[in-house]
């Protein structure tokens, strides 16, 4: 007793005139803390920074967190590491999934000024054609053939000079074409840069589009027309959309450039050049062919002796020769043609 007598005074001696169980059931004092704006703020930072990440690469939030921690909260050398990394992740998945077959896809049809491109590039599925990321896609390998037909302007005023000052016949232009329309396989399409605002090539960004999606795609092709003055480039799509982010891409199924030559400037070109893709599409010329055609026998395969689609009782070639147009050539691209032959030899 005397122990614990001895304990209670020394206590109470220690922390005042309060006994210890008093103590006890006292509330606790709040603990401050100092200069808690800038830690508050440092969180915050932390937060706007991520979400802005998110905003700007699409990532999931776990991997825009990675990302900024890896890169010490920099927030473009974080969208440099989640690039390298997507494609890194994409190269690995296109190698599996390549050999798989891509008969479904996209055509895209870009016009720019007197310049005119089509695209087709393909996926495994009707699903993913309609997914946003492949349409985006689409748009990116049509921004950059554009930019390689624009970059082939030297070539285009040259032939714009012989064209006027020597006026070659219309066999001499078709020869000459090289230098105003052309096409691209899969491996020069792929070669392309990506665009002012993307890294590497369109091959890079096929890469991307597969590790997002997980379907095999391919770059399968693309054409490009630029044409002078005193020429007109008609164009269809057909089951056509617009492109979610460009206004002048359209989207579809099929796809046809017909290119036309015009003595006079006509208010009404674009509603012929549109009905002439329209039978391009529909009626799948191998050639142009001349007015002096026959219909019937090889020349239903030769564009103006075929009976027009939009009135099968005249030739096309009935149709155009009051509108005072010249078919000069024509280009047409239907997404998925040649894999299923391919399939069956």
């Amino acid at each position: 007793m005397s122990l614990l007598r001895s304990l209670r005074v020394f206590l109470v001696a220690r922390t005042g005139s309060h006994p210890v169980g008093s103590l006890l059931r006292q509330s606790p004092q709040p603990r401050h803390t100092f200069h808690a704006g800038p830690h508050l703020s440092a969180s915050a930072s932390s937060k706007e920074l991520l979400m802005k990440l998110r905003r700007n690469t699409g990532y999931s939030f776990v991997n825009c967190k990675k990302a900024l921690e890896t890169c010490g909260g920099d927030l473009k050398q974080a969208e440099i590491w989640l690039y390298k990394q997507a494609q890194r992740e994409g190269w690995s998945k296109a190698a599996k999934l390549q050999g798989r077959k891509t008969k479904e896809g996209l055509i895209g049809l870009l016009q720019e000024g007197n310049t005119t491109v089509l695209v087709e590039v393909n996926c495994e599925t009707d699903f993913v054609s309609r997914n946003l990321k492949f349409q985006q896609l689409v748009q990116q390998v049509a921004l950059g053939t554009m930019m390689h037909c624009q970059s082939l302007k030297d070539q285009l005023s040259t032939y714009s000079k012989v064209r006027w000052l020597m006026s070659v016949i219309l066999a001499l232009w078709k020869a000459e074409a090289g230098s105003l329309e052309g096409f691209l396989n899969s491996s020069e399409l792929s070669g392309l840069p990506a665009g002012p605002d993307r890294e590497g090539s369109l091959k890079d960004q096929l890469a991307l589009a597969i590790g997002k999606l997980g379907e095999n795609m391919t770059l399968k092709r693309a054409a490009w027309v630029k044409v002078p003055s005193g020429f007109y480039v008609g164009s269809y799509v057909h089951g056509a959309m617009q492109s979610p982010s460009l206004h002048n891409l359209v989207l579809g199924k099929y796809g046809a450039l017909v290119i036309c030559e015009t003595s006079e400037q006509k208010t009404n070109l674009e509603d012929i050049g549109r009905r002439l893709g329209q039978h391009v599409v529909g009626m799948a010329p191998l050639s142009v062919g001349s007015l002096d055609d026959e219909p019937g026998g090889e020349a239903e395969t030769k564009m103006l002796s075929q009976p027009y689609l939009l009135d099968p009782s005249i030739t096309l070639g009935q149709y155009v020769q009051p509108q005072g147009v010249s078919v000069v050539d024509f280009v047409r691209f239907e997404c998925g043609e040649g894999e299923e032959a391919a399939e069956t030899e």
